[in-house]
């Protein structure tokens, strides 16, 4: 799809991708990003930039994919939709009937409304979580899914609930599989932050970070300004009808991550090693080719300049969070 002169929903736009997505599309010719957030996830705050660009806006009415009337409304005269919303894995596996109101029928939703508007491209935030833990690696895109997550099992329903309506109607889309998504914007407070974040927590208090077993799990971490150029570049494509690996195809444990965490904050803490507790998935790397073929999509952030990019935007948040609340 051309974007140019397109106006452009992402569905989630005020989260941690989906900022990021509006940042990207206000990088190209679009004539308007409309952001459709219930802010229960997202910050206004990781809009604060792009709002300043007379094409961005809130919708006005509500973000919520579970007020299905309110998002046919927002899909009006859209051409184009980023379909982000979503709860998280823990969330998931906490509160399961939650997972399926937002995940499942929420993405029903946002499907049903595409269709019935006449939306003419969707783009799809699945997971890599689809996959579970790897039969061979890297996982290409014909992996078996080897889920046991209920937060994996419901972005397998909206996978195939686009294939099988997307066929139905005609409607073309692409699904994003992600790997482990990492940057700025991640959330650092919340009940459910990713395991870098709780690095940093501990290095900021001075203690060393904990890693559980003997870190030797392996993961696929892509930045997540890629990230959103993926969904751009997916956009415009016009392959449809199948979903695509996003990461680096580049395996990193998590003791590899702690170490270069305390390097590049400057620390001289240790690894604290635990005993293993809860692991959802131990080994997850993905290929690359089909997005690359496909979307024209190839990473182009390296893990220490990423890694360097949390650091500084998180002690920038922090200061500014502190300054605000100085200020009263």
């Amino acid at each position: 799809m051309d974007l140019s002169g397109k106006r452009i929903l992402v569905v989630g736009g005020a989260g941690f991708i989906g900022s990021h997505v509006v940042d990207e599309l206000l990088k190209t010719d679009v004539a308007e990003v409309v952001v459709y957030d219930n802010f229960f996830r997202g910050r206004r705050d990781n809009l604060r930039e792009a709002l300043t660009d007379p094409r961005v806006s809130i919708s006005p009415h509500g973000g919520d994919i579970l007020h299905s009337d309110i998002l046919a409304a927002a899909m009006e005269g859209m051409h184009g939709v980023v379909h982000l919303a979503a709860l998280w894995l823990l969330q998931c596996h906490e509160y399961p009937r939650a997972a399926f109101d937002v995940n499942v029928r929420g993405t029903y939703n946002v499907i049903e409304a595409a269709v019935a508007k006449g939306v003419e491209r969707v783009v799809f935030s699945s997971s890599a979580s689809v996959y579970g833990d790897a039969v061979h690696l890297p996982m290409d895109e014909d992996h078996p899914y080897n889920n046991f997550t209920f937060y994996g099992a419901t972005k397998i329903s909206g996978e195939h609930m686009f294939k099988s309506l997307g066929d139905r109607y005609g409607l073309s889309w692409a699904g994003l599989r992600y790997m482990n998504v990492y940057g700025p914007r991640q959330d650092y407070k919340g009940a459910y932050i990713a395991v870098m974040m709780k690095i940093l927590d501990r290095l900021d208090r001075g203690l060393p970070p904990v890693v559980y077993g003997d870190g030797s799990q392996q993961y696929d971490f892509v930045h997540v300004t890629d990230v959103a150029r993926a969904n751009v570049a997916a956009l415009r494509s016009g392959a449809s009808g199948e979903c695509y690996n996003v990461g680096r195809g580049i395996g990193t444990s998590i003791r590899e991550i702690s170490e270069s965490l305390i390097r590049l904050s400057g620390s001289d803490a240790g690894i604290l090693y635990e005993p293993a507790g809860q692991t959802f998935v131990t080994n997850r790397v993905g290929t690359t080719e089909a997005a690359e073929r496909d979307l024209g999509f190839r990473w182009t952030i390296g893990l220490d300049e990423g890694l360097q990019s949390l650091i500084d935007w998180r002690r920038r948040d922090i200061a500014a969070v502190d300054a605000r609340r100085a200020d009263g």
